[in-house]
């Protein structure tokens, strides 16, 4: 009876679980964030903007080939050593994995692209580095693909342009990896004695050893706005000199003010820079609004 009491006139709360509506999922890639000032964008429409942030100008990375397409005439590029993979030289332990990792990630054999192409009608030499990719580290392959293109420009006397962007010399393959840094130097200068265009293309981020070798000795050194460029990070060299660094060290508006860069080039200029130099090395007639 008393159990009758207490319960008479009380209700039972009930607690029903709301689950995610699949209309209101957003598919994954439909939207991207803006890593710098986090809005939230379509990715279709940041792509037409070649991956520029349409509210504070960020530029965000661009795939080897999505950045090939923007600086090529349709149908013109033909890829060389796509088949070409890294083995493990050194036993390193799990290398292979995350080499297969990458690949399936990426749909890219190696973290650079390679081949010829025309822009504007002007054949070129083109390596872009894809930071997607082992951060775009510096292996052997990476390494022996930019040697081959470099040598068949030199061959053909065809201009040059490589794209960096990259995280330094792979530690999976210790100093094999180290040895690339001499090695693409080597080709760059036997390109350079033939009287040759060789354009560096700066792009954010290009540390290590990429920065200290091939990155750095174009005949025409280019970056993209802000981007981080620098051999050592900020808190070793703080350490190192003892002494504090300004804000804007290693981008790539300081090192234009200080002489290490030609120009900054923001990427919807990217193209018609590109065209405008090419088309002064091989002789051509340049239009005034270039």
């Amino acid at each position: 009876m008393f159990k009758d009491f207490f319960n008479r006139g009380s209700k039972k709360k009930k607690y029903v679980t709301v689950q995610d509506s699949k209309q209101n999922d957003v598919p994954s890639g439909i939207m991207t964030k803006c890593p710098k000032c986090k809005k939230i964008m379509y990715t279709k429409e940041l792509s037409e903007n070649l991956n520029v942030c349409f509210n504070c100008d960020h530029h965000l990375s661009l795939t080897a080939y999505k950045r090939i397409e923007a600086i090529s005439d349709e149908g013109t590029f033909k890829e060389f050593d796509k088949g070409m993979t890294s083995a493990n030289p050194l036993d390193f332990p799990g290398y292979e994995e995350k080499i297969q990792k990458d690949q399936s990630k990426t749909d890219l054999n190696e973290a650079v692209v390679t081949g010829t192409a025309e822009l504007d009608g002007t054949k070129y030499g083109v390596a872009v580095m894809d930071s997607r990719f082992r951060m775009g580290s510096m292996g052997s392959v990476v390494g022996e693909k930019i040697c081959r293109i470099i040598d068949y420009c030199t061959e053909q006397r065809l201009p040059f342009i490589l794209f960096s962007a990259s995280g330094g010399a792979r530690m999976q393959e210790g100093i094999i990896s180290l040895m690339q840094m001499g090695k693409t130097s080597v080709s760059l200068k036997r390109h350079s004695d033939a009287g040759l265009l060789y354009i560096s293309y700066i792009t954010h981020p290009t540390t290590g050893g990429v920065s200290a070798s091939f990155a750095s000795v174009g005949d025409i050194n280019l970056s993209e706005p802000r981007a981080l460029i620098g051999f050592a990070g900020r808190r070793v060299i703080e350490q190192t000199i003892n002494e504090k660094l300004p804000d804007d060290f290693q981008t790539a508006e300081f090192l234009l003010e200080h002489g290490q860069l030609d120009k900054v080039v923001h990427r919807k200029d990217m193209r018609a820079t590109l065209s405008q130099l090419l088309k002064m090395h091989t002789g051509q007639e340049v239009k005034k609004d270039a």
